[in-house]
């Protein structure tokens, strides 16, 4: 059993990122002594948390074929409601919870919406967006932060178990719950169906505007959870959060094997796309790097898995050319 289970691990397309991530680690340990450390264990844990929250929101749109530009935006505006609900209104934390994650669904149904009913591009609709999103929070904290945070949430953006923070743990259960949703949920199929064939999804009976909605709300969820996990973080409700979102967001899905033509994502990739993500930076930050290396290195991380992903595409048209042409 242990031998069929190493094999089909080692046939998984997440494998190589796996060894990366694994070789990134050992590497890292015996160049700095305090990169395993507890308090930079934490530390990663943190940006994992935070990162995989925002690699997600984006993924479920790639899976559809699309991009969502807004993530960052949606995240921000949910971040300073979120905190603003609680200080200005005195609204309960978990009243304030319910009306952040409707704020971002609607937010992501509005992209959904207008995608579909226009039939102009995500990228244009959700770039639109991001500036709308962005000015409604700008009009709300007059460039301003909310600074009255209730303790428990500042609490539990902060508190750990050891160097394991809290934090992880939503995160932990988003993942699992959209690898099911991914893998084994009707829903997650049809995404995936609509991302790689939109006519042939739609003959097959799929509500292709449907889908397209749900996903853009999925993705505003998913963004509305990052952006008060940062608010439970920072303990401040920050005009700012969100805005460099927008790189992290596509880096991890592409890094992980996302076809940004959509149909094919993998959760499994992306979390380990969000692992090697949070090891370079830490690696800048302990060797005491220039950040400028940080955005630098993820723009060459994407062009090289976009540039890899290419490569497996056109390889996988010409071995389906071969099988065509082949005598039966």
């Amino acid at each position: 059993m242990s031998g069929d289970l190493w094999h089909r691990l080692r046939r998984a397309e997440w494998f190589g990122l796996l060894l990366i991530s694994a070789l990134g680690v050992l590497v890292l340990a015996l160049a700095k002594q305090t990169f395993l450390s507890p308090f930079n264990i934490y530390v990663m844990l943190l940006g994992f948390s935070l990162s995989i929250m925002v690699a997600m929101s984006q993924m479920v749109i790639i899976a559809i074929g699309q991009m969502n530009l807004s993530v960052g935006a949606i995240g921000g505006l949910v971040a300073i409601s979120f905190a603003g609900m609680m200080e200005v209104w005195g609204l309960p934390i978990p009243l304030a919870i319910l009306a952040g994650l409707l704020i971002g669904v609607l937010c992501g149904c509005l992209n959904g919406i207008l995608t579909v009913v226009t039939g102009i591009t995500a990228f244009i609709i959700t770039l639109a967006t991001l500036s709308i999103f962005k000015g409604i929070n700008l009009g709300i904290t007059e460039a301003q932060p909310f600074y009255d945070i209730p303790a428990p949430v500042k609490w539990f953006g902060n508190a750990s178990i050891g160097p394991i923070p809290y934090l992880v743990i939503l995160p932990v259960l988003a993942v699992i719950a959209m690898w099911f949703l991914m893998n084994r949920a009707v829903i997650g199929r049809h995404m995936l169906a609509v991302g790689g064939n939109p006519q042939a999804a739609a003959l097959s009976g799929i509500s292709v505007g449907r889908t397209i909605v749900a996903a853009h709300a999925l993705s505003g969820g998913l963004a509305a959870i990052g952006g008060m996990l940062v608010v439970a973080r920072l303990q401040i409700g920050q005009p700012t959060i969100g805005d460099d979102w927008l790189i992290v967001s596509f880096a991890a899905p592409v890094i992980g094997g996302a076809v940004l033509a959509g149909g094919h994502i993998s959760v499994i990739g992306t979390c380990l796309g969000v692992i090697i993500v949070t090891l370079i930076t830490n690696a800048l930050v302990l060797l005491a790097i220039d950040p400028f290396f940080v955005e630098l290195l993820l723009g060459g991380l994407i062009l090289g898995a976009v540039g890899l992903n290419r490569y497996r595409e056109v390889n996988a048209e010409a071995a389906r050319a071969r099988a065509h042409a082949a005598p039966t």
